[in-house]
C-alpha cells in the first residue's frame, strides 16, 4: 500500500489527493482533491469539498438551474480564486459542443457557452471558483512529506451532497491503514 505514484513517474489524473491530518495549510486542511491534470510541467486540480455561502444563482445564474446541489460554489483551491471552471460528468461517448473530456465521463465545461446546449447532456455539474495547483516536481515533493495520501476517486466524490463529510468518508472506505484515520480528531484548539 505504500505506492504514491506521481513519485515514480506516474501521473495522478484522476485520483484523490487527501490532506494528512498533518496538514495545516489554511487552504488545504482536510482537502479532498480531485486531481485533473498531472505530467512533467506540473499539476493541476480541484478541491472537492469546500463549499462556499456564495450561490451560483448570484455569479452564473444561467448555469444554476443545472448544478447539483448544495447549488453553491465550490472553492477550488487558491488559485484565481475570480474565475470559474465547471466540471461536469457527460455519461456514454458523447463529446457536446462547450464540454472537453478530461478522462472517463468528466470533463470541464465552457461557462461562456449557452447552457441550454449541454443541458440534455450532462449528469453531474459543479462550478468551482480557483483552482489548486503545483509546478513542476512541487506535488512529488509534497507527497514525499507525506503531505497527502493517494487514493482512488469515485465518480460522484467531486459532486457529493455532503461536502463537508467527504474527507472522512474518503478515508473511511480505503482497505488500510488510513481508514483508521478517519477517526482522527480534529485538534480543538483550532476550532
Amino acid at each position: 500500500m505504500g505506492d504514491h505514484g506521481g513519485v515514480n513517474g506516474a501521473s495522478l489524473q484522476g485520483k484523490l489527493l487527501v490532506a494528512a491530518p498533518t496538514l495545516t495549510d489554511p487552504n488545504f486542511a482536510r482537502a479532498v482533491v480531485l486531481m485533473l491534470d498531472h505530467d512533467e510541467n506540473g499539476a493541476l486540480g480541484v478541491v472537492v469539498n469546500r463549499p462556499t455561502p456564495v450561490d451560483v444563482t448570484e455569479v452564473l445564474p444561467l448555469w444554476s438551474e443545472l448544478v447539483t446541489g448544495p447549488q453553491v460554489l465550490f472553492q477550488g483551491g487558491p488559485v484565481s480564486l475570480d474565475s470559474a471552471l465547471g466540471l461536469a460528468v457527460v455519461p456514454g461517448s458523447a463529446e457536446p459542443l462547450g464540454w472537453r473530456r478530461l478522462y472517463g465521463g468528466l470533463g470541464l465545461v465552457d461557462l461562456d457557452a449557452p447552457p441550454e446546449v449541454l443541458a440534455a447532456e450532462l449528469g453531474s455539474l459543479r462550478i468551482f471558483a480557483g483552482y489548486s495547483g503545483w509546478g513542476p516536481g512541487q506535488l512529488e515533493q509534497e507527497l514525499r512529506e507525506g503531505a497527502w495520501y493517494v487514493v482512488d476517486a469515485e465518480p460522484q466524490d467531486a459532486f457529493s451532497l455532503r461536502p463537508e463529510r467527504l474527507w472522512r468518508d474518503v478515508l473511511r472506505r480505503q482497505r488500510s491503514e488510513l481508514a483508521l484515520l478517519s477517526t482522527y480528531l480534529e485538534d480543538p484548539t483550532l476550532n
